[in-house]
């Protein structure tokens, strides 16, 4: 019998606030060197939708912050495994910029989220560690892997897992790629179960790409020049940053498969950071070009983007709660499906690991 960390419990939260791409069709979009773009903001937006499949996208209500809707996923997730908090060993919160109130630019990490969140879940237990980690989108994925690692080495017996960003609230007004950008938190407890089989989650694969991919996510000033400078806004490289992913991702996810010993054929599932449906649709067709296989079947990668956009971190746990509550048309898991989690982001970082269901 082995220790193996399997997800009891999922939770999510989709905020209620719908904005759609004709909601965008007014804005002054600029270049990034500040000169008006003359393309009709209506065709803006349709160029837009048909490159990335989002026709709408949530927003956190302006009550809330990170912390916040972090804590309703955390609740969902814990709900769900019927489980006592005060006997949680560890709260990772995957994020990029912490707390951010509404109207403003300035993120807020200090005290960390994870701390933030265990008061608002009204945890007393000292011995409930609570920390962050800053991974880029990828950052929930790799929390699942740390915890893994303490679960299987006896250092933990659950870990609550959650990824949340109200990036939307980072975005430069007049850049199209805030268009992109979405709210939401999703999280899965993790708990420590014997068994005679590998159950939960398995090895992985990560990379960091530094030496010419650093910049392709970073912070900047608005291409609006006459905005404040001490405002920093949430830039992106897209063109090289989509070729990147079609490169790098599809070697990432292989490697996942060999490490556990499976071909694509074993998969049930691929779960991928909801970024952009025409991107992720290419790194699913690279992944079966590795195998050597020209028919693609897109029904292995359930999609949630084209109503709920982009919401970093939050994409993939979010997709795994929806599919495991069955809230998502004609997406089901059964005992035994191996499940493949993969993610991309700032850093430029790449993960992928294997879960197989309980």
């Amino acid at each position: 019998m082995k220790i193996y960390a399997v997800a009891t419990g999922t939770g999510s939260y989709i905020p209620p606030v719908v904005i759609k791409n004709i909601d965008f069709a007014n804005r002054q979009f600029l270049n990034d060197d500040g000169t008006p773009i003359e393309t009709p903001g209506e065709e803006i937006v349709s160029k837009f939708e048909q490159i990335t499949d989002i026709t709408e996208r949530r927003f956190a209500e302006d009550k809330y912050v990170t912390s916040d809707i972090a804590t309703f996923a955390a609740e969902n997730a814990l709900d769900a495994a019927n489980f006592d908090r005060e006997k949680l060993d560890y709260i990772i919160v995957a994020h990029n910029l912490g707390d951010i109130k509404h109207g403003s630019h300035f993120p807020d990490t200090l005290p960390t989220l994870a701390s933030r969140v265990k008061q608002k879940l009204k945890i007393k237990n000292p011995k409930t560690v609570a920390y962050d980690i800053t991974f880029g989108c990828p950052g929930w994925t790799q929390a699942m892997v740390q915890a893994k690692y303490y679960i299987e080495s006896g250092d933990a017996k659950s870990a609550l897992v959650i990824g949340a960003d109200t990036l939307s609230r980072m975005m430069d007004e007049h850049d199209r790629d805030a268009m992109l950008f979405a709210d939401g938190a999703g999280a899965a407890l993790l708990q420590a179960v014997e068994s005679d089989t590998p159950v939960g989650i398995l090895k992985h694969a990560a990379r960091t790409d530094t030496e010419d991919h650093m910049d392709l996510l970073q912070m900047g000033n608005s291409y609006n020049s006459t905005l404040k400078d001490d405002h920093m806004y949430l830039k992106m490289h897209g063109r090289r940053l989509y070729n990147y992913a079609l490169t790098y991702v599809p070697m990432v996810a292989k490697e996942c498969l060999d490490a556990n010993n499976l071909s694509l054929g074993d998969v049930s599932k691929v779960l991928i950071h909801q970024a952009n449906a025409k991107m992720d649709e290419g790194i699913l067709k690279r992944l079966y070009r590795l195998y050597n296989q020209k028919e693609v079947d897109y029904d292995i990668m359930p999609m949630t983007i084209k109503t709920l956009g982009n919401s970093s971190v939050a994409t993939v746990p979010t997709l795994f709660d929806l599919i495991v509550r069955g809230k998502l048309k004609g997406q089901s898991l059964q005992s035994g499906d191996y499940v493949m989690m993969t993610s991309v982001g700032a850093g430029m970082n790449i993960n992928a690991y294997m879960y197989k269901m309980p």
